[in-house]
């Protein structure tokens, strides 16, 4: 007969105290009634390790890896939208190094996506300070201001197009394009830019550090 998570419902194996994909403690009761609870080391392993996280070593993989990866998210670097990926497979890749110095080698979901959020909350921080000291330096210290103001005229004469061609007001039209293109209009967009930024290398880290963790709970069920 095979034994199911009553939280989760996923397959569990007999000798599993704790479901290896939610961490709920599993109880199993023998042919006589009586509840079983297994090694109560085995036990404590469990617990110490499913659900909760070391981050002595998780910090520490997490600022190895998340600040380089950062820096190939920032905006100015050729990564551009593949940088979500990139910081996506870094989370993935620090559960993994955590996971590989655990015993039992194995952690939940939710452990998998809070040291990928950790991940993600260095990389998107460290590309988010880059990209600013990027722009700033180019524009105040290299003097290359006038290749951003021909850019932000170009796409605000595109989206004024835009506008005109949906049918909206030229009134409106006129103090919409007032607003892009003054300073403070600029200096919006460029941290909406930045905030998205942010937010999506967030959103990604953390996916990638919960599938991390849900692929090795396969792999320890499939060798089980």
């Amino acid at each position: 007969m095979e034994l199911t998570c009553n939280r989760c419902h996923q397959t569990v194996q007999p000798e599993d105290c704790f479901c290896p994909v939610c961490g709920l403690p599993q109880i199993v009761y023998s042919t006589d009634g009586a509840a079983g609870q297994g090694d109560p080391e085995r036990w404590e392993d469990r617990v110490r390790d499913a659900g909760t996280v070391d981050w002595k070593p998780a910090l520490r993989s997490a600022i190895a890896l998340a600040v380089p990866a950062g820096i190939f998210c920032s905006v100015p670097s050729p990564v551009g939208i593949f940088g979500v990926l990139l910081m996506a497979g870094t989370a993935a890749w620090v559960v993994a190094l955590y996971i590989r110095n655990r015993q039992p080698a194995w952690i939940t979901i939710g452990a998998g996506a809070r040291i990928g959020l950790v991940t993600g909350i260095v990389g998107s921080w460290t590309a988010a300070i880059v990209t600013g000291i990027t722009l700033y330096a180019l524009r105040f210290w290299l003097h290359h201001g006038e290749l951003f103001d021909n850019f932000w005229q170009a796409f605000c004469q595109q989206v004024t197009q835009q506008w005109n061609t949906m049918g909206v007001d030229p009134q409106t039209v006129a103090t919409l394009k007032g607003m892009l293109t003054s300073p403070e209009g600029r200096a919006g967009w460029v941290l909406a830019a930045i905030t998205f930024l942010v937010a999506a290398l967030l959103v990604f880290a953390t996916a990638g550090g919960a599938i991390s963790a849900r692929l090795f709970a396969r792999s320890r069920k499939t060798h089980s």
